[in-house]
């Protein structure tokens, strides 16, 4: 049984995977957050009984034996993000630096870092591919800026100590039924306006994500986890990426969704606006047998149909 240990156990993308992982019996999970408490009380309102260890970050130490370190510290929400600001600098490289001592004393260790597509730091106006080149302004750094290179700082020390298996593991958009409503992002404001029968007004810029769904992510994740050591980045993607304006299409057909355009509502990104945030990087297929099941329309249109009361 792989002893895996969770750093993040809090995150939304955490969650959707741990639930993966406990309909499975091969792994033993060690869940890592500063609300130790709010783990606890989540799993119990999912109902998973089987014995993880919920412990606080101050409880990680170098004695423990684990066969993969998934590090989703960071890897908030839009709102967080544009909370806390600069401090992502400091957070995640804590954090990082938490597991890279650890490995240091048990380089066996797999490590999973979830970065992000950020770290490309492009203008975003076509697909990143495998040749794309991280940009950054570095005579006019601004705080939409700092997240990206939070990431990408990260994702260069990783490469720097070649001798460990670290994958960096990109998400550009992400999506589940386990979303956060309250959230400040697209896809909440899409689930509230359904649930609450509300015209969600949206900005008529056009913009292309492709979001990525909890089965492939575990399918990824479960893949690099059992594949041969290496140290690398790879990118999240779907069979397909979709457009803003087909998604709200498709959205409306399904579950009658109501919207219009409105020209003064403004498009905002705690990490600056992307028009089109995808990649056509399939490293992941080619290093890892990584095969998608669903494109960008239908893992959000699956997901909304689990979304409680959408029927």
């Amino acid at each position: 049984m792989l002893k895996i240990a969770i750093l993040g156990a809090t995150s939304y993308i955490a969650k959707d995977l741990i639930l993966s992982f406990s309909e499975k019996h091969e792994y033993d999970l060690s869940l890592f957050s500063r609300k130790s408490q709010v783990v606890s009380k989540w799993l119990e309102c999912k109902n998973i009984f089987r014995q993880y260890l919920v412990k606080s970050y101050e409880e990680f130490n170098l004695c423990l034996e684990f066969d993969v370190i998934i590090n989703f510290v960071g890897a908030g929400a839009p709102a967080r993000v544009a909370k806390i600001g600069s401090s992502i600098l400091d957070v995640t490289y804590q954090y990082d630096d938490m597991v890279v001592n650890y490995l240091k004393v048990h380089p066996e260790c797999k490590y999973v870092f979830l970065s992000s597509g950020a770290v490309y730091n492009s203008n975003f106006n076509e697909p990143v591919n495998e040749n794309s080149k991280s940009i950054i302004p570095i005579n006019g750094i601004k705080p939409k800026d700092w997240y990206g290179i939070s990431k990408l700082y990260a994702e260069c020390r990783h490469r720097a100590l070649e001798s460990f298996c670290i994958i960096d593991v990109r998400v550009f958009s992400y999506f589940s039924h386990n979303i956060d409503i309250l959230a400040s992002f697209f896809m909440a404001d899409i689930v509230r306006a359904i649930l609450n029968k509300n015209i969600l007004c949206v900005s008529p810029d056009d913009m292309v994500r492709d979001y990525i769904g909890p089965d492939d992510f575990f399918q990824l994740i479960e893949k690099i986890i059992i594949a041969k050591p290496s140290n690398e980045g790879v990118d999240c993607y779907t069979g397909n990426p979709v457009s803003k304006v087909d998604m709200l299409v498709g959205i409306q057909d399904k579950f009658g969704l109501n919207y219009e355009f409105n020209d003064s509502v403004d498009a905002v990104s705690p990490t600056g606006l992307k028009s089109i945030y995808c990649s056509n990087n399939k490293n992941a297929h080619k290093r890892y047998g990584y095969e998608p099941t669903m494109d960008s329309l239908g893992t959000v249109l699956y997901e909304l149909y689990k979304v409680a009361r959408i029927k």
